[in-house]
């Protein structure tokens, strides 16, 4: 098998897996890889993450151009800007619910969403900043996430949802994972007073992790 099949088929089962646990559901959220001569395979448009055909993956040449598959994504535009800003070789689009239910909370800092319960979500998902609301497909979100100028690898979507990119789709997955139970302790321990880590533990994470 070559390794843009292997790739088509490993995107389709992570999408599936996605929505098998509930994470995403009916024809929301998108998943996108990227080969290593710079074409990208994108999750079609209106498609379900359930039952994502391998062959029917939109594919993009790598000046953006829809040259094989099916029609991608409306977030199109979204997934271009994390690959023309990070060295990200996965990005992933999802409307978790957890994630979305704290995208809309008055209190959180729109320059830090999530707050620091445990490394884990320090080192795989670093600092995510909230984005105010586009309507969905509005190319203005890509144009957002380029003037982070790929500050961050996690970002989260006002009244919309979150997306990660990573190196790799393994990575993107387990981001991705890490940002919707995060967001779910934010929400059990909302009207707590919970003992977060300090700022030494979190510069000690940084300086080990990145």
């Amino acid at each position: 098998m070559s390794d843009e099949a292997k790739l088509r088929e490993s995107l389709c089962d992570w999408a599936k897996s996605l929505f098998d646990r509930g994470l995403n559901g009916g024809s929301s959220g998108n998943i996108s890889a990227r080969l290593p001569d710079g074409r990208l395979l994108v999750s079609p448009t209106g498609s379900s993450f359930r039952n994502l055909d391998p062959a029917s993956l939109s594919v993009l040449d790598e000046t953006g151009r829809h040259i094989a598959g099916l029609s991608p994504t409306k977030e199109l535009s979204l997934h271009q800007a994390f690959y023309e800003t990070r060295s990200a070789g996965a990005v992933l689009h999802l409307h978790s619910s957890h994630a979305t239910a704290v995208s809309v909370l008055p209190e959180i800092d729109p320059d830090n969403v999530l707050l620091p319960i445990t490394a884990y979500s320090i080192m795989r998902l670093g600092q995510v900043k909230l984005l105010p609301y586009f309507m969905p497909g509005d190319p203005a979100m890509g144009d957002a996430v380029r003037g982070l100028a790929g500050k961050h690898s996690a970002l989260l979507l006002a009244n919309h949802g979150p997306v990660v990119a990573a190196r790799d789709l393994d990575s993107a997955v387990y981001a991705m994972e890490e940002f919707e139970e995060t967001a779910k302790l934010m929400l059990m321990l909302r009207g707590a007073n919970p003992r977060l880590l300090n700022r030494d533990q979190i510069r000690d994470l940084v300086q080990k992790y990145g």
